[in-house]
C-alpha cells in the first residue's frame, strides 16, 4: 500500500513537500516515481528514482526546481518541490514498480506501465 501525503495549496513561486510511505513492502530494490495529472491532461511522469543506488530522474518542466529522495529505512519517498507555478497543479500519484529499464526510461513508461499507486495528493498553486 503506498499513501501519499503533503499535498495542499501554495501560491506561485512557493515550496511544498510530497511523501510517499510504502506498508508491507520494503523499498530496497524498486523504481519509484511520482506522477502527476492536471484536468483533461494525461498522467506524466514527473521525477523517479531507484531506491538500489538513488539514480534519479526528472522531467524538463521540473528539472532545478522538484528534488526525489528516499528513505529505505522507512520505506519512504519524498518530493521537494519549490519555485512552483500554476502549471504544477495537478493530483500528484506515487507509484512503484520493478526497475525492468534504467531510471530515465521507467520514467518515460507509460504510466500503465506502473504496478502499484497510492491514491494521490491534491497539488493547487495560486494567488
Amino acid at each position: 500500500q503506498l499513501v501519499e501525503s503533503g499535498g495542499g495549496l501554495v501560491q506561485p513561486g512557493g515550496s511544498l513537500t510530497l511523501s510517499c510511505v510504502a506498508s508491507g513492502v520494503t523499498l530496497d530494490y524498486y523504481a519509484v516515481g511520482w506522477f502527476r495529472q492536471a484536468p483533461g491532461k494525461e498522467r506524466e511522469g514527473v521525477s523517479c528514482i531507484s531506491t538500489r543506488d538513488g539514480l534519479t530522474y526528472y522531467t524538463d518542466s521540473v528539472n532545478g526546481r522538484f528534488t526525489i529522495s528516499r528513505d529505505n529505512s522507512k520505506s519512504t519517498v519524498h518530493l521537494q518541490m519549490s519555485g512552483l507555478t500554476p502549471e504544477d497543479t495537478a493530483v500528484y500519484y506515487c507509484a512503484v514498480t520493478p526497475p525492468v529499464l534504467p531510471i530515465e526510461k521507467m520514467c518515460r513508461l507509460d504510466w500503465r506501465g506502473w504496478g502499484h499507486w497510492g491514491q494521490g495528493t491534491q497539488v493547487t498553486v495560486s494567488s
